[in-house]
């Protein structure tokens, strides 16, 4: 078995194969931000997003409806 590192692509592999559409993802995005805003920012971090990166990922995910 390969090892692979579990940064960024291997979480979007791991929502694509769950089932989960971009729209989804917006929306998992938007829950973790609104709920947990500290911890969504410290995971993008985690995954090796640069700063801009994250405040980009943060900011769109405030902006999109939840239900789309």
């Amino acid at each position: 078995m390969t090892k692979r590192s579990f940064g960024k692509q291997a979480w979007i592999e791991m929502f694509l194969a769950a089932g989960l559409d971009e729209a989804m993802m917006g929306r998992w995005h938007h829950e973790f931000e609104t709920q947990w805003p500290e911890d969504h920012a410290k995971f993008l971090a985690w995954l090796g997003l640069p700063e801009i990166d994250v405040a980009r990922v943060r900011s769109s995910s405030l902006s999109k409806d939840p239900q789309s």
